[in-house]
């Protein structure tokens, strides 16, 4: 009887302990889920609540049976704590990873961004380089062409003065030409004249008085023929013809002498209308400068060159 009894009281606590036992599981499944699907937490020490119900009286398998409820929900908090810390740790793990990896990507975008600095600096070397070259070969065709140029102009100069140099010493060979030929030309009419003059002084000596005046008279005439021509001579030896010069021009210039046969001064007595032409006269005059043949004519053959006009036509010119 009383076995019945203490059968039938733990009857009746064994529905309460397994509705308290599924309703612990629940609460531990619900708690789980929500952990596995909660924002990611610091990890914490699990809080195991256990509902306790007081009974009116226990028995030894009632307290059993709450000891063992008891020990398997601590084994329960235990292996979600357990769950737990896998899970904080492979977080932890995959976030090392997932720094690790940004940190290498960091490293490998840093190693690809050295390189293409790298590539970029030496592209710019390069280009640089390249531009050094071009502006080295530009100078050198600059400084080539400089000499150039400064050899050509060397070579012109050189052949300058040695064209000038041949025209002075074609100049110089023709001023001594002409003055020869002047000095010789003076000699021969000098000579000329004195032969004349000699030839008629002995026709005077060997004549009567007045045969011997007729003759002196004509001699004189040819005498002053041959200064004349003379002169005529050397003016024409140093006149330049002007391009206005034309043939029937002539001009009239009053010469003044000194008995040494110096030219002391020349004007126009008479133009010819042609202002160049009257100039290049008196010029030739001028440039006559001396008559070393007229010092040897006697006082009286000179006076009538002391002053005396003579006049030139374009035909005199020696051409």
């Amino acid at each position: 009887m009383q076995q019945q009894s203490t059968r039938s009281s733990s009857e009746s606590y064994f529905w309460p302990t397994i509705w308290a036992v599924a309703l612990h599981a629940l609460m531990f499944a619900m708690l789980f889920v929500s952990f596995h699907f909660a924002p990611e937490l610091p990890p914490a020490k699990p809080i195991v609540q256990a509902t306790l119900y007081q009974l009116k009286s226990q028995s030894q398998a009632t307290t059993q049976t709450n000891q063992k409820i008891a020990g398997e929900a601590k084994k329960t908090a235990a292996r979600q704590y357990e769950a737990e810390q896998l899970e904080a740790k492979k977080e932890e793990q995959q976030k090392q990873q997932a720094a690790e990896q940004k940190k290498a990507e960091a490293a490998k975008q840093a190693e690809a961004a050295k390189k293409q600095a790298e590539a970029k600096k030496a592209e710019e070397a390069k280009k640089a380089e390249e531009a050094k070259k071009v502006e080295q070969k530009k100078q050198a065709e600059i400084a080539k062409k400089k000499a150039e140029d400064e050899k050509k102009k060397a070579a012109e100069e050189a052949k300058k003065k040695a064209y000038e140099a041949q025209k002075k010493k074609a100049e110089e060979a023709k001023k001594k030409a002409e003055a020869d030929k002047k000095r010789k030309a003076a000699e021969a009419a000098r000579k000329a004249a004195e032969e004349k003059k000699a030839q008629a002084l002995a026709e005077l000596l060997s004549d009567t008085t007045e045969r011997q005046q007729a003759v002196a008279d004509e001699i004189g005439d040819q005498v002053s023929g041959n200064y004349d021509d003379l002169i005529r001579q050397l003016v024409s030896q140093n006149w330049s013809r002007p391009p206005s010069a034309r043939n029937g021009m002539s001009v009239m210039v009053q010469i003044n002498m000194l008995p040494d046969g110096t030219i002391t001064n020349a004007t126009v007595a008479r133009s010819s209308g042609d202002a160049a032409f009257d100039s290049s006269a008196v010029t030739a005059v001028r440039n006559v400068g001396r008559i070393p043949e007229m010092s040897g004519m006697s006082p009286s053959d000179f006076n009538a060159y002391r002053s005396f006009k003579m006049t030139f036509t374009p035909e005199d010119l020696d051409l």
